[in-house]
């Protein structure tokens, strides 16, 4: 398996500043959570500099881009029904992520992470087909980039079986799942069923702990993360995970550096907990 830090840690960092923090070895990569372009929530947002400096920033610093993260959703309702896709914009959510798809193949980034989101109330199953061919435009259009879709749990789709079976519907090579334990808290699931459900699917974890509803440090709250890290270590999880500390919502939350800093000396010693011979993670991935 493979490290990674999301930027919702550091908003207020620049993307050289993510380049020294990761570089120090603590990390094999970093998610870039971005919001498009013209955003200005965030100082190191991907889609503020050119693609070819952001790539060649993290090629210098030895530091991988694992994924870049959006919060594109496929859920907008056409209205008024059937005219609607001839008088309204019905596509736009697929074109925002489109645009994240290009971003990534120039920065030579693996991954786009999306969701599906909420049905709509009285919507019934014509909101879930929406998504799923939302979707899978979506996932055609990452033909010849090089980039794969990586669908989040979340919404109205909580726990792995809910985006397993999107995923199913769709039915494309280049669309897998990134699965949160902590999105799946509403549904009481225990997230190593949920991983050994998504299979060969599960190309992403996004890791955080919780106490009382309050991120805290990994391996400090209600979520078995500890147990979770070493069961993908015991069945050689070729993914990444992702380390999240929200700071992006939660500007109150302690500084990244330490919050960081543990939570991926606690992961690596789980992870090696778990290797044959004791060997390290970071042999694992040939480092």
């Amino acid at each position: 398996m493979k490290l990674a830090f999301s930027t919702v840690a550091c908003p207020e960092w620049t993307l050289d500043r993510v380049a020294s923090f990761g570089a120090s070895g603590e990390f094999d990569g970093v998610e870039l959570r971005s919001f498009g372009h013209g955003s200005t929530g965030m100082a190191c947002d991907p889609a503020l500099t050119a693609s070819a400096k952001v790539r060649a920033m993290f090629e210098e610093a030895g530091l991988a881009t694992a994924s870049i993260a959006t919060g594109c959703r496929f859920d907008e309702p056409i209205f008024p029904p059937v005219i609607g896709r001839a008088i309204a914009d019905t596509d736009r959510s697929v074109r925002e992520a489109k645009s994240a798809l290009h971003m990534a193949a120039a920065m030579d980034v693996p991954f786009v992470r999306v969701f599906a989101f909420e049905h709509r109330r009285g919507a019934g199953a014509g909101s879930e087909r929406l998504i799923v061919e939302r979707l899978g435009m979506l996932a055609d259009a990452a033909r010849n980039t090089g980039v794969k879709v990586v669908l989040e749990n979340g919404g109205s789709y909580p726990g792995a079986g809910d985006i397993a079976r999107l995923i199913a519907e769709v039915d494309h090579p280049l669309l897998g799942a990134a699965y949160s334990p902590a999105a799946a808290l509403t549904v009481a699931e225990n997230p190593i069923d949920a991983v050994n459900l998504l299979a060969d699917r599960l190309w992403m974890v996004k890791l955080k702990d919780l106490r009382g509803g309050i991120p805290c440090p990994i391996g400090d709250g209600e979520l078995n993360c500890a147990g979770l890290v070493r069961h993908l270590a015991r069945h050689a999880f070729s993914g990444w995970i992702v380390v999240e500390w929200d700071r992006l919502w939660m500007p109150e939350l302690a500084p990244p550096e330490a919050a960081l800093a543990q939570a991926a000396s606690r992961i690596r010693l789980w992870a090696t907990e778990s290797l044959p011979s004791g060997r390290s993670i970071h042999a694992m991935n040939g480092v």
